[in-house]
């Protein structure tokens, strides 16, 4: 039997979960692909049953008695700790090898590969919320949905303090699925579709939100399940504020050699105040990702 050990945090498998059923078109010499890992990997996240023959073990292994394919054995080692776990954030990230997401002009399509992409789609089916800033909102007008890959689109959450992003883009026009649309308490209210909530949270010294608060207001609605997608100033803000559980960095085979910084924290002096996160490492086509822990999940 194949098991593999998470190490970063504590896993709660639901009991009431049935990972371990069987089916009759799977046989003990079948070998499980990344589609039934991944199949596996959303039942587990809805707690829902599921034919493919894994289980989650009380101290927190996947295991199996049938042969996995390397790919599947990334996506279940990458995974199965967020799709076990019911509260959690994760930042995500994509850049080049020298740090940037963007030219000095913004243009950023494409920076990372495909599978890259299906990586990011494949988060967004784990949680309940994505969330953006305002400048990537209006830079790139995303839909924020889940196409690359199966599973249920998340909420979408716009951070908009200031109250700059307009209600043509898609995330205010679409209702695939809601909108959070979080503004400063100084924005004027305006007339928007029925799948778009307006919410109102304080600003700090820096005229921005507190991530801890967007969190919480989050929470108070029962998305638990948190994506950062970007941009860098929103991801770095939530880092700073001990928000993320984990980041997900994707690093491109690419110099741009100036351009728009993925990460942009408040200088240290010395390297002893860096981050030093325990950190994984998984193939995801020509790109590489590093998993980072950042905070241990709550259980």
């Amino acid at each position: 039997m194949i098991k593999r050990t998470f190490h970063y945090g504590d896993v709660m498998p639901d009991p009431n979960v049935n990972t371990d059923a069987t089916s009759p078109t799977i046989h003990q010499d079948s070998r499980i692909e990344a589609a039934d890992a991944w199949e596996w990997l959303l039942a587990l996240r809805y707690c829902r049953a599921c034919s493919v023959m894994i289980k989650l073990t009380p101290s927190g292994e996947w295991a199996t008695s049938l042969a996995v394919s390397a790919d599947a054995r990334e996506l279940l080692d990458c995974l199965a700790p967020l799709a076990s776990q019911s509260q959690w954030v994760v930042a995500q990230l994509g850049q080049s090898l020298d740090g940037r997401i963007a030219t000095e002009s913004g243009h950023s399509h494409y920076i990372n590969g495909h599978e890259s992409l299906v990586h990011l789609h494949r988060l967004r089916a784990m949680v309940d919320a994505v969330v953006i800033g305002a400048g990537t909102a209006c830079a790139d007008n995303p839909q924020l949905t889940v196409r690359h890959v199966s599973g249920e689109h998340p909420a979408r959450v716009v951070l908009d303090p200031r109250g700059r992003v307009p209600s043509s883009l898609a995330l205010m026009q679409t209702d695939t699925a809601p909108t959070l649309h979080i503004v400063g308490p100084e924005v004027s209210a305006t007339t928007s579709h029925s799948h778009v909530e307006r919410c109102v949270l304080p600003l700090n010294a820096s005229s921005q939100f507190n991530p801890q608060d967007v969190i919480a207001l989050l929470a108070e609605r029962g998305l638990h399940r948190v994506l950062v997608e970007g941009g860098g100033i929103t991801v770095s803000q939530f880092i700073e504020a001990h928000a993320v559980d984990r980041l997900h960095l994707l690093i491109a085979p690419l110099l741009i050699g100036s351009g728009r910084p993925g990460l942009k924290m408040t200088p240290i002096d010395t390297l002893d105040k860096a981050l030093r996160p325990p950190t994984r490492t998984f193939r995801c086509g020509e790109d590489t990702l590093f998993d980072m822990l950042l905070r241990k999940a709550a259980p």
